[in-house]
């Protein structure tokens, strides 16, 4: 058998894949400002420190389940995924070592988020644990999230809903369940990066006797849930930011208008096939990145408007 690669810090990095780090970074930035906005701050380095151990859950996620795929014989060379995604596949470095690396990045994340939340760690402690437990039953145990027809719902509730109630409860060791209706926008769009995924992978998915939602339910059938979805998220879009933000909160959907319209558009036409799978991941996260960053601009507006006396 030819000698394993060494895991190299690129190879560590291509694990962690900071390309889809889009689906914490935002949740968790949008907390931060709203959580401001709302007369709650945080201070920066302790705002720094829980965008951070978001990422590293997000590493831990993303490095433990190309693991729990290579090892099953899920992920192969023939799947339409790119190098850079398919880590395991194609460098040919030790199993073992990107389960050592995905717990190392698990413990990294809870310890930044401890050190966060400080002192006001009870109730963000409690949302932490929920999360992290999450984050390992996603690919490990006899029947791991990922492999469920739970995988959308899981993946985006916690976190698009679970990351900001974590945030803002790290300001007064409270919770602030309204945050969870104001950031609605991340739940579906991230919901939406595990459906492309899981659309994309429907007959891989049954070969290897996973249950995933759109492996349930075929291809015709995911694809008008998953337009359905996208025209939801866009209706959340223009509400949400309105309801929590006022005027300023406008400029959410004005500036997915502006800047989004093309992805978005897409999105609404693809057909979520295996060839188109790099193509239509990009078109996902590009979206999730342009969408959350309107939402994150227009929460600023309105905590810059308020501290300016404009409102």
């Amino acid at each position: 058998m030819k000698p394993y690669n060494r895991l190299t810090p690129r190879m560590a990095l291509q694990l962690a894949a900071p390309h889809t780090w889009v689906a914490s970074v935002g949740p968790a930035v949008f907390a931060v400002v709203a959580s401001a906005q709302a007369g709650r701050p945080l201070a920066l380095w302790r705002g720094a420190l829980l965008v951070l151990a978001c990422v590293l859950m997000q590493a831990a996620v993303n490095t433990l389940n190309d693991y729990a795929d290579f090892v099953s014989g899920t992920d192969q060379a023939t799947d339409n995924v790119a190098k850079n995604d398919a880590t395991l596949v194609y460098e040919h470095i030790n199993p073992i070592h990107a389960r050592h690396l995905g717990v190392a990045f698990l413990a990294a994340g809870a310890l930044a988020g401890v050190i966060g939340s400080v002192p006001n760690l009870g109730v963000p402690l409690a949302v932490g644990l929920i999360g992290g437990a999450v984050v390992v039953l996603y690919s490990a145990g006899p029947a791991p999230v990922s492999q469920l027809p739970l995988g959308e719902v899981v993946s985006g509730g916690v976190m698009g809903g679970f990351i900001p109630l974590g945030i803002t409860a790290a300001a007064d060791n409270r919770f602030h369940p309204e945050i969870l209706l104001i950031s609605l926008p991340f739940v579906i769009g991230i919901g939406l990066i595990m459906m492309t995924n899981n659309g994309c992978d429907i007959e891989k998915d049954r070969a290897a006797g996973r249950r995933t939602l759109p492996a349930l339910l075929g291809r015709r059938r995911t694809v008008a849930g998953y337009r359905f979805g996208v025209v939801l998220w866009l209706v959340a879009l223009a509400a949400l930011p309105w309801v929590a933000f006022g005027p300023w909160g406008l400029l959410a959907p004005a500036l997915v208008l502006a800047l989004a319209w093309r992805p978005f558009w897409q999105l609404l036409r693809t057909g979520l096939q295996p060839e188109g799978r790099i193509r239509q991941m990009q078109g996902i996260a590009k979206a999730n990145a342009l969408a959350g960053g309107a939402c994150i601009f227009a929460a600023a507006a309105a905590l810059l408007a308020e501290v300016a006396g404009w409102m």
